[in-house]
C-alpha cells in the first residue's frame, strides 16, 4: 500500500473536509486539474486498499445541543460482543461503537458505544436501552462523561519539506 503524487494531492485536498457545495468531488477535481470520475476512482481504490479507512460526516454534537456525551463501556461476553456491537451501533442515538481489548484486572470492558444527549438523564435513558439489548451477556458497565471538548481530526499529511 503506497500512494503516488496524485493520491497525495487528493488526500491533501480532502483532509480538512469536503467543500459544502452541491458537487464537492467535482470542485476538488477542478482544483486539481482532474476529472471528477478520476478523483472518485482513486479515492475508492485508496479505500479498497486500506489507505483511506472511511469518509464520514463528523458533526459537532455540542453545536447541535448534545452537550451530555457519555462513552458507555461494557464488559460483554466475547463470543457475542461483535454481534451485539453491530446492534448497538445501529441504534440512532449511538454515534460510534467498537470493540477494544480488555486490560484486566483494572479495565474489564471490551465494547464501547458513544451516546449523545441534551443532558445526563437523557443519556441514561438511552443507556438503559443498551442494557436491555445486552441482557445477560453484560457483566458490567460504566458511563464516562466528557468533561471538555478535544479537537478531533483525521490523518494529516505533512508537507514533504517538513
Amino acid at each position: 500500500m503506497s500512494i503516488d503524487a496524485t493520491d497525495r494531492r487528493i488526500i491533501e485536498a480532502t483532509q480538512k473536509g469536503l467543500p459544502i457545495v452541491p458537487n464537492p468531488y467535482a470542485e476538488i477535481a477542478n482544483s486539481l486539474g482532474m476529472s471528477e470520475l478520476d478523483v472518485l476512482a482513486r479515492m475508492k481504490a485508496m479505500q479498497d486498499s486500506g489507505i483511506i479507512r472511511r469518509i464520514a460526516i463528523a458533526p459537532n454534537h455540542y453545536a447541535l445541543g448534545m452537550t451530555a456525551n457519555g462513552m458507555t463501556v461494557w464488559d460483554v461476553e466475547d463470543r457475542v460482543a461483535s454481534k451485539l456491537g453491530h446492534q448497538i451501533g445501529a441504534l440512532e442515538f449511538v454515534s460510534h461503537c467498537y470493540l477494544r481489548p480488555r486490560a484486566r484486572p483494572m479495565w474489564p470492558y471490551n465494547l464501547f458505544a458513544m451516546v449523545h444527549g441534551t443532558n445526563r438523564d437523557e443519556v441514561e435513558e438511552k443507556r438503559q436501552q443498551i442494557v436491555a439489548l445486552l441482557g445477560d451477556h453484560c457483566q458490567g458497565a460504566e458511563t464516562l462523561y466528557s468533561s471538555r471538548i478535544l479537537k478531533k481530526t483525521g490523518l494529516r499529511l505533512r508537507d514533504k519539506k517538513g
